[in-house]
């Protein structure tokens, strides 16, 4: 295994093999198309076929099929492992030195409420407002809930708004906002960050501060659809539809009785909570 762990240290050591690596765990447990992966890295088609089959033979990241498209998803228990011998190795019995930090968090989270947590899109004028606004009312005095943009237009979407308020939600509070909100020294210290599409999943983002457990629940933008208005309504319908179901899923967590590893397992599997029926 030594010999394992030498060749995907080298493999990831290349800067651009290194961001592909994050890109697609930041995306995990997506399978992602090696067209989109190439536009989120501004890379040529031959130079990301190149890195991807350098990351499969070192078993960091597998390939499937979807008809005639290859996707590619981390391969997270070969990731596992590999980080499970780095540990061993280097901290020689003395956990102290370097897990003391992950253990300190694990207490925090399950030391206070409410937790705080921050749903992040593109545009932060419809899905993840949809996500703020539905955890702050099925997830009473447990959550204080955010919701930002890393390019957020002017304006929430009106259908966005509609929808809303059709289901009984409180649109005064929300606003479209940056994540940079979010980020300074005085920005709240984040208890989770969950993307909510694909195009911020793949941007890259500073480290937040007191690491959050985070993770994607992509979904597709409603915002995109074009129609009639009774269409794009439907869209936006199907759209509030699939985060209430996700975010029932995480507020009902016994969030407080879980250790930091399953909490994360937990909210990666959030994201393959079905659509459901339209709420």
């Amino acid at each position: 295994m030594e010999t394992d762990i030498s060749s995907r240290l080298a493999i990831l050591g290349h800067p651009q093999r290194l961001a592909l690596f994050r890109l697609l765990m930041r995306r995990y447990p997506d399978h992602v198309p090696a067209g989109e992966l190439a536009i989120a890295l501004d890379c040529k088609a031959s130079t990301l076929s190149a890195y991807l089959s350098s990351l499969m033979q070192a078993g960091l990241v597998r390939q499937a099929r979807d008809g005639t498209s290859r996707l590619y998803v981390i391969d997270m228990t070969e990731v596992r492992r590999t980080l499970d011998i780095l540990w061993l190795d280097c901290c020689r019995g003395r956990p102290d030195l370097c897990l003391s930090s992950s253990r300190d968090e694990g207490v925090r989270l399950m030391a206070h409420t409410p937790y705080k947590v921050l749903f992040i899109c593109t545009g932060n004028s419809a899905r993840s407002i949809f996500a703020e606004a539905i955890l702050r009312k099925e997830g009473g005095d447990r959550f204080e809930v955010f919701s930002a943009g890393t390019r957020p237009r002017s304006e929430l979407n009106p259908f966005a708004l509609r929808v809303l308020e059709q289901k009984g939600h409180d649109i005064s509070v929300l606003r479209a906002k940056n994540v940079a909100e979010f980020q300074g020294a005085d920005a709240p210290v984040l208890d989770f960050v969950f993307t909510v599409c694909n195009r911020a999943a793949n941007e890259e983002c500073p480290a937040w501060q007191g690491q959050p457990v985070s993770a994607h629940w992509g979904m597709p933008d409603p915002v995109a659809v074009d129609g009639t208005q009774a269409e794009k309504s439907l869209a936006f319908q199907h759209s509030y539809g699939a985060i209430l179901n996700r975010v029932r899923a995480f507020a009902a967590l016994p969030i407080e009785a879980l250790d930091r590893i399953t909490l994360q397992r937990a909210v990666d599997g959030i994201s393959q909570v079905g659509n459901g029926e339209i709420a």
